[in-house]
């Protein structure tokens, strides 16, 4: 169980929001066979009932780029949705944005990037592009009450143009900002980041975007998630994105292993007596049965048994 005493350091906060991205970001990297519907669907019901308050679990994107989410509109209509839960979809465009009103999503997230070629390769537009293709998005989404988030890729990094200015970040950020996005996820999308990177990046985008409103999403090639999430704490961030198990990567970044891990960032939070809400144990239980489901030969089957302590097989 999460623990709530008081944080054993002065500078971190007392509260942290998780939002779970794996049954999108980290999904939409494994094999399609992997990937039925059901199993969608049985992921992220069972993540409901662990604490978490924010789940993405859908993409309305093209299927011919990203087939594994071409099923979001179904596991939108089909997943059993708890009170007070976010239950949230990605979208590129107003195309986009209409298909997730249509789903009745609960809030949406469009996305750029601080790397012009990193823009380029992953959406076929420059930045400026970019957000110009959002500006319809949003005002759609407004338009039906749904909140927008607004995610940055290449944060510190680029696979391809190398390190990244943090006045890049910031001034990307502040149009984000400025557009409607109610808050702004920044990604270290190849795991590069190292603690003082990170912190000089949040210094320079905090200068244009209230620290309340940006949100932590680092993978973990070499090791610094965690440490890049502590220095994020330091300056006050209390938004982390996680994904269960540590699925995902990124299929436009070579060599960018998975998200930082729910159950690994929690199991700290837990230790820096910072409250989230969430249940370890709960989460522990299912990124067993998610690897062994994912990895499980044709045909068999794995179940979880929530009243039980152990993973029956």
């Amino acid at each position: 169980m999460s623990t709530s005493s008081t944080p054993s350091h002065k500078n971190l906060p007392q509260k942290v929001r998780l939002v779970e991205v794996g049954p999108r970001d980290g999904l939409q990297n494994e094999p399609e066979d992997n990937l039925t519907t059901q199993f969608k669907i049985e992921l992220i019901d069972q993540l409901s009932r662990s604490g978490l308050k924010q789940i993405e679990v859908a993409s309305f994107v093209s299927p011919k780029w990203v087939p594994q989410m071409a099923d979001s509109a179904e596991v939108l209509d089909k997943i059993t949705r708890r009170s007070g839960i976010s239950y949230a979809a990605l979208t590129p465009n107003h195309k986009g944005v209409q298909a997730a009103i249509q789903g009745k999503a609960d809030q949406v997230a469009v996305f750029s990037a601080a790397s012009e070629e990193f823009t380029q390769r992953n959406i076929n537009c420059s930045i400026a592009e970019s957000l110009q293709r959002f500006e319809s998005a949003i005002a759609i989404a407004k338009q039906h009450n749904l909140p927008v988030r607004g995610y940055i890729s290449t944060v510190v990094g680029c696979p391809y143009s190398g390190d990244i200015n943090p006045e890049q970040v910031a001034s990307v950020c502040r149009d984000l900002f400025d557009m409607g996005c109610y808050e702004i996820s920044l990604g270290d999308t190849v795991g590069i980041g190292t603690p003082l990177k990170v912190k000089r990046m949040l210094e320079a985008v905090a200068r244009y975007v209230p620290i309340t409103q940006l949100a932590m999403h680092f993978h973990d090639t070499y090791g610094q998630a965690l440490a890049n999430i502590y220095a994020g704490l330091e300056e006050s961030v209390t938004v982390i994105d996680t994904s269960i198990a540590g699925l995902g990567g990124c299929p436009y970044a070579h060599g960018a292993s998975g998200n930082v891990a729910t159950e690994d960032v929690l199991y700290m939070l837990d230790g820096l007596g910072i409250e989230t809400g969430v249940d370890l144990d709960s989460l522990v239980k299912v990124s067993h049965w998610l690897c062994q489901e994912l990895n499980r030969p044709n045909g068999s089957k794995v179940s979880l048994a929530y009243s039980s302590e152990t993973i029956d097989i």
